[in-house]
């Protein structure tokens, strides 16, 4: 439910409102995704509290009736101030289910089961973060509101799922009250952040979740904007006709959603060798390790045209994430004292939504100055002192571009070319990879000078 409509989000805000999208700009875009995206993961360090005071399976419910809410209004408003609250709506529904499938796995394993229990939900993750996508990317080319309802019926399930199968592994805490339960979660951040090693480790990991977070916020928008994928099409063509013609669309291309859902496929497939690879390495080295591979990842993904390369890319990214992402959990709680090991693990969440706002926030205002093909055709044509009318209500992007390459005397495909070899929109890569290795290069010298040997 969530990363089917979370992958293709990024195109449903900025495409074209010919195609049913909105016709957002990339600023738009990155401030509902990043905003929303951050709470979806700082508020689990209040949630979590709620949830025990409250009891887990009345949060269930309400956390499924945000987002089935959250997901109708998404397919219904089509202005920016209103998608900016269906989206953080749904997102706080999100951080309310979030803590919770975490805290009932941990509740529900001993230290011997719990290395498993925390695996196959993992595991979970990544076949949802498959599916999902790889489903959205067929459904959208019919209508975009067919992928809103797959959300809002998978989720649906999870009423009957709960309601038959969910047993409550805890009893609601009494004798202080939810307000006391609040803010004691908020005194438990402050009592973790006055380790100011910890911190500062927190701090590097920033720039890696907001490298990371370019998957969703970045890369469907640049694959749909300017790569070619009917490569890809042709080759799986080639050898599963079925498959081309189920995931492929009328013109004979992949979507970017489709071909971003891999980056899941290949961690379902090699997180376990991978895993057992990395066992060998202490987490801050493999996470570093990992990161650089991540880093090498990006570069492949936002550097070209080429749609197999690309695919290539989403591979290297992804083996990048299998070492590193899960070794951050690992390290903070190989660093945790031993009886602090539930704060240090709440706050490790707080990168992760910091990382999310700068992601929104690099995928917005820069993405668009570097590699958005209106900003860029619009500098080309004053340039050249050719005025056309403005993007409105009645002028849709495809019709600015369809015009500027009329004044041009170009097609679509030539003034796209021709953008790309006089605007380097592929220098994007350059910003994206070197957060992710100004990451690895801090966290080399936090181990080196700031750890304590």
């Amino acid at each position: 439910a969530w990363y089917g409509f979370y992958m293709a989000f990024a195109l449903y805000l900025v495409n074209s409102k010919d195609t049913g999208a909105l016709g957002l700009s990339q600023v738009e875009k990155g401030a509902i995704m990043g905003t929303g995206s951050m709470l979806l993961y700082f508020l689990p360090l209040i949630t979590g509290a709620i949830a025990d005071k409250v009891g887990y399976k009345r949060i269930l419910y309400l956390s499924f009736t945000m987002y089935v809410t959250g997901y109708y209004m998404i397919m219904t408003f089509d202005t920016f101030g209103m998608m900016f609250f269906a989206f953080v709506w749904t997102c706080v529904g999100g951080a309310l289910f979030k803590p919770i499938i975490s805290a009932m796995i941990a509740r529900t394993t001993n230290p011997k089961t719990s290395s498993i229990g925390f695996g196959i939900f993992y595991m979970m993750i990544n076949i949802g973060g498959f599916i999902g996508p790889f489903i959205a990317g067929a459904l959208m080319q019919k209508s975009w509101n067919y992928v809103f309802y797959m959300s809002m019926v998978t989720i649906g399930i999870n009423y009957l799922v709960t309601a038959f199968f969910f047993r409550e592994p805890v009893v609601k805490e009494k004798g202080t009250s939810l307000g006391k339960n609040i803010l004691q979660a908020f005194v438990n951040i402050g009592i973790t952040l006055k380790n100011w090693r910890y911190v500062l480790f927190l701090l590097i990991m920033v720039l890696f979740w907001t490298a990371f977070n370019q998957l969703y916020y970045s890369f469907p928008v640049y694959v749909d904007q300017w790569v070619d994928t009917s490569a890809l099409y042709d080759g799986i063509m080639a050898v599963w006709p079925w498959l081309a013609k189920t995931i492929g669309t009328p013109e004979g291309t992949i979507t970017s959603v489709t071909l971003g859902s891999m980056d899941a496929f290949f961690i379902i497939i090699f997180q376990l060798m991978v895993s057992a690879y990395v066992m060998r390495f202490r987490p801050l080295v493999a996470m570093m390790g990992g990161i650089f591979v991540l880093a090498g990842g990006l570069s492949l993904m936002f550097s070209n045209q080429n749609a197999w390369l690309i695919l290539f890319g989403v591979l290297i990214f992804a083996l990048g994430e299998m070492a590193s992402s899960p070794k951050f959990t690992e390290y903070v709680g190989q660093i945790a004292p031993p009886d602090k090991k539930a704060l240090y693990m709440g706050t490790s969440f707080l990168p992760i939504a910091a990382g999310n706002w700068l992601a929104g926030w690099l995928s917005g205002g820069v993405y668009e100055k570097i590699a958005e093909p209106i900003y860029l055709l619009k500098q080309e044509l004053a340039s050249r002192g050719i005025s056309l009318p403005e993007i409105s209500e009645e002028v849709t992007k495809n019709d600015y571009i369809r015009m500027a390459a009329e004044e041009m005397g170009m097609n679509r495909n030539e003034l796209m070319q021709f953008l790309w070899s006089n605007y380097q929109p592929s220098n994007i890569w350059i910003i994206y990879s070197g957060i992710a290795l100004g990451a690895v290069v801090f966290l080399w010298l936090y181990d080196r000078f700031v750890l304590e040997k």
